[in-house]
């Protein structure tokens, strides 16, 4: 047998000896079918929030500055920059071929457009405080100044500039996220909401919108356009939603789908021995947790937060549940951020089990609850995929164990994420962040107050928002550091998000498939794969 993909997963175990792989339809021609995690709730850049959006946003567009299929950071509608002495300014010098899907020339005004856009307040853009480094965002974003005052400017058509309201060392990575995406302004102008319907969306990226179908496939044609497109050499993708993963293995194994980028965690001895090394695992920068609403009693109070953590064994999760395909977490950022230390964690990870629910069952008792009279009653919510459910039950009977009645309500993860989104009323609900950078402030300014976007339960404390607004500020990387470290210790006390498990990305990967490199960014935009004929 010749060995695949030698240029990124040379490393990957042989299959055994004697392995019997299923038999696969053969793929059509020059088509990409590629398993998402769900269908999308929108293909507007600056109003998408999810993984599964970044997926295809990724092919239609290209930022300033772009991934590889390596996850490393290269020039992308920008061929070069540099950065001022104090770090609060940088200069963008656009590609001089850079084009819109329609032939116009991509110029700095259109970042211009596209910024102030996703921060105007009538865009109502869930991801809008990522942007909030740049000079004037919050205030824009809250409506306090005309987006005219946003620190961006165009000084000439290939000239961008951008003025930060403090140091932000991972800017350049920001700049590669959906939220800095470029948008077509004479199409968003002549068409409002409906600019990205298919025969009116246009696009800078490696691919254009050829069809939509909800539920079913979204389909991306070669944009010859694109500045790069002679080595983009798969010439169509469809994207295709698959959130029943047990389903979505089967049709894998039928040769439907070229590629899943997830896997049911408790299948993944049964899925290695199937398929060797087709299963691709590799780093991951994200945390799945629960959310609690910190506004509603008995939730608001952190004894009962507590109490819940402690029942939860992580370990029992990460191995018998995910099959060792996540790790347990105690804190909320994952180990390995850039500029930071070891996260500080919260209590139950040194103590034994048994230690753990005496010291729940005595917090739950405290705040007025116990087995016998007045047990603790849960709403869980969670979006449905087989890994979700089983993570719910298995934490339902832990919960059990101290006498807590837990009921479920579960649906899609984009009515999931909507609901909470909106403010919808909820106990507890499963909740998780893929890092859009690798610094622990996208992950610490989640559950800032006012951030109601993505703190679900709205959680506030002073002292947490002083300390990220202190932090915002440093310049010094070490005392930036201590500041963040000395926020999450405080999340780890009052515990608004219960964090569960740290993932890492899980893939199939069909023989056909070539040039996938498992990655911290779990990045990999079609551009840089190819296809068997």
């Amino acid at each position: 047998m010749q060995p695949r993909r030698r240029d990124c997963l040379a490393g990957a175990a042989a299959l055994a000896a004697g392995l019997s792989l299923p038999a696969r339809a053969a793929g059509e021609p020059g088509l990409y079918r590629r398993g998402n995690d769900a269908d999308p709730e929108t293909l507007d850049p600056h109003k998408s929030s999810t993984v599964a959006e970044a997926h295809i946003l990724r092919d239609l567009y290209e930022g300033l500055l772009t991934y590889d299929n390596r996850g490393a950071i290269i020039p992308g509608a920008a061929e070069s920059w540099s950065v001022s002495e104090d770090g609060l300014t940088y200069t963008f010098r656009l590609r001089a071929d850079g084009a819109w899907s329609n032939g116009d020339p991509v110029t700095a005004q259109d970042f211009v457009f596209s910024l102030r856009r996703i921060l105007a307040p009538a865009t109502a853009a869930k991801y809008a405080e990522v942007l909030y480094p740049l000079r004037g965002a919050a205030a824009v974003n809250r409506g306090e100044r005309p987006p005219e005052e946003l620190g961006v400017a165009a000084p000439d058509p290939r000239t961008l500039v951008i003025t930060l309201e403090g140091p932000t060392p991972y800017l350049l990575e920001l700049l590669t996220h959906q939220t800095s995406i470029p948008v077509h302004p004479p199409s968003v102008e002549a068409h409002g909401d409906g600019f990205t319907r298919p025969g009116r969306l246009i696009s800078n990226g490696p691919y254009i919108l050829a069809g939509l179908v909800p539920n079913d496939r979204i389909t991306l044609e070669r944009n010859p356009r694109f500045h790069d497109a002679a080595r983009v050499a798969i010439p169509r993708v469809a994207f295709i939603p698959t959130p029943d993963l047990a389903s979505a293995v089967r049709r894998f194994a039928a040769g439907e789908v070229d590629s899943l980028a997830d896997l049911p965690g408790d299948q993944m001895a049964a899925l290695k021995a199937r398929f060797g090394d087709q299963v691709v695992l590799g780093p991951a920068l994200g945390v799945a947790a629960l959310a609690v609403n910190t506004r509603k009693a008995p939730f608001s109070d952190a004894r009962v937060r507590r109490a819940l953590s402690l029942a939860i064994d992580r370990e029992f999760l990460a191995d018998a549940v995910w099959g060792s395909t996540m790790a347990p977490a105690y804190a909320l950022c994952p180990p390995g951020l850039d500029h930071y230390g070891t996260p500080p964690e919260t209590t139950g990870r040194e103590a034994l089990p048994i230690d753990n629910e005496a010291e729940a069952l005595r917090l739950l008792a405290e705040a007025g609850f116990g087995p016998k009279g007045r047990p603790l009653s849960v709403e869980y919510r969670f979006n449905t995929t087989d890994n979700n459910r089983n993570t719910a039950v298995a934490i339902a009977e832990m919960w059990r164990g101290l006498g807590i009645e837990t009921r479920f309500v579960y649906t899609d993860a984009k009515t999931h994420f909507a609901y909470l989104r909106d403010g919808g009323d909820f106990d507890v609900a499963r909740i998780s962040w893929i890092a859009d950078y690798a610094d622990p402030q996208n992950f610490l300014f989640l559950l800032v107050t006012g951030n109601d976007g993505m703190n679900a339960g709205h959680y506030a404390n002073p002292a947490y928002d002083a300390l990220l607004r202190e932090a915002a500020a440093e310049r010094d990387l070490a005392r930036r550091a201590d500041l963040l470290a000395r926020a999450e210790a405080i999340l780890m006390h009052d515990l608004p998000w219960i964090p569960l498990l740290h993932y890492r990305s899980k893939a199939l990967i069909a023989p056909r498939l070539h040039g996938y490199c498992p990655n911290l960014r779990n990045a990999a935009p079609t551009r840089f794969l190819r296809l068997d004929a």
